[in-house]
C-alpha cells in the first residue's frame, strides 16, 4: 500500500467512476483499475462495487475511506506546515542580555516582521546572564542568544553585533569623583565591588587589570548589575561596570577608562551542533545584512 494508492482510492470514492476519476488524476484508466485490485488484494475485502455504468462504495469501502481521509488530512496539514517552515515561517527563541531588552532586541524583531509581513513568525524573548544564555543554548532552549564574548567552544558559533562600553563608577562624593576620565592604576587603593565568578562579565574585567599587572581590593561581589550600582552609589566601594542610562539617575560619577584600553563587544551566538530553521537562518541573515549596512553608512564610518 502507498501514498498513490491512497489518493486514488478517495479520488474514486468522490467521483464514482473509474473513467472520470482517472482524467482527474491524469494516469490511464488501466493504472487506476490497477492500483485499486492491489489495494483491494492487500486488504482482502471489496471496496467498490458496480453501480450502472459507475461504482460505488462498498460497506467496507466507506470504512476504509473514513480511515483514509483522516488519515490523509493528517498528513496534508503536515505537509503544509513543513512547506510553510520552509518559506521562513514559524518560531524564533531568542535569549539576551536584559540590556539589549528595550530597543535593540525589540528592534531587531520589529524591523524583521515589517520586512516579512506575509510570513507567520513568532517570537519568544528571555533576559538572563551570559553562562545562563550559554548553557540554555547547549541544551538547546533558545536558536539564538546575544551576548557577551563566549569562552571557546565547539558548539558555539559567534558574530561580534554591538559595542559594550566599560566605565569606572564611583559614589558623586568619593575621592575620584572630580576626575572626568581615569585609568584603572589611579584607583587601585580603593575598595571594588565586583562582579562575581558566575558572570560573564568578571573575566573581562579581570582581563583588565591583568593588563596593568595588579589586582583590586574586592570588598563585594554578586551576580547582579543593579546591586553593584546601589552599593557604589552608597559608598561601599567603587565599580567598573558596562555603561547604562540608569547610571544617569543615580547618585554616582561614571568615569571613562583611558587605560587599560579595551574593545568590548556583544555577540549574537548560535549553536554549531543544532539545526537551524529556515525562519531562524533569515533573522540571522538579516542582522548581518542590517550591521552590514550600518557600518557602510556615513554614520556607520
Amino acid at each position: 500500500m502507498n501514498l498513490f494508492q491512497l489518493r486514488y482510492f478517495t479520488e474514486l470514492a468522490h467521483e464514482q467512476h473509474y473513467t472520470n476519476a482517472a482524467w482527474n488524476l491524469n494516469i490511464s484508466q488501466p493504472s487506476l483499475s490497477h492500483a485499486i485490485s492491489q489495494l483491494e488484494e492487500e486488504l482482502g475485502v471489496q471496496l467498490f462495487e458496480k453501480a450502472g455504468r459507475g461504482t460505488r462504495l462498498t460497506e467496507y469501502g466507506n470504512e476504509f475511506l473514513q480511515c483514509v481521509e483522516r488519515s490523509l488530512s493528517i498528513l496534508d496539514n503536515g505537509i503544509e506546515d513543513m512547506q510553510r517552515h520552509a518559506r521562513g515561517e514559524g518560531l524564533i527563541r531568542l535569549g539576551f542580555l536584559a540590556q539589549l531588552a528595550v530597543e535593540f532586541i525589540p528592534g531587531l524583531a520589529s524591523r524583521f516582521l515589517s520586512q516579512n509581513p506575509e510570513l507567520k513568525i513568532d517570537f519568544t524573548f528571555h533576559a538572563d546572564r551570559t553562562p545562563d544564555l550559554l548553557d540554555g543554548l547547549k541544551q538547546q532552549k533558545y536558536d539564538l542568544v546575544f551576548c557577551a564574548r563566549p569562552v571557546e567552544s565547539e558548539f558555539f558559533s559567534c558574530v561580534p553585533i554591538d559595542r559594550q562600553e566599560l566605565v569606572l563608577i564611583v559614589q558623586e562624593r568619593h575621592p575620584l569623583a572630580v576626575k572626568d576620565s581615569i585609568s584603572l592604576n589611579d584607583t587601585l587603593q580603593y575598595p571594588y565591588i565586583f562582579f562575581d565568578n558566575s558572570t560573564g562579565l568578571r573575566p573581562v574585567i579581570d582581563e583588565l587589570f591583568e593588563k596593568i599587572g595588579k589586582r583590586p581590593k574586592i570588598a563585594y561581589e554578586t551576580d547582579e548589575e543593579q546591586i553593584i550600582f546601589g552599593l557604589v552609589s552608597h559608598g561601599f566601594g567603587i565599580a567598573v561596570t558596562p555603561y547604562r542610562e540608569l547610571l544617569l539617575k543615580l547618585n554616582v560619577k561614571i568615569l571613562p577608562i583611558l587605560s587599560p584600553s579595551w574593545e568590548g563587544n556583544i555577540y549574537m551566538v548560535s549553536n554549531k551542533l543544532s539545526y537551524l530553521t529556515p525562519a531562524v537562518k533569515n533573522f540571522r541573515e538579516f542582522i548581518l545584512h542590517h550591521l552590514l549596512m550600518q557600518s557602510e553608512s556615513p554614520r556607520g564610518r
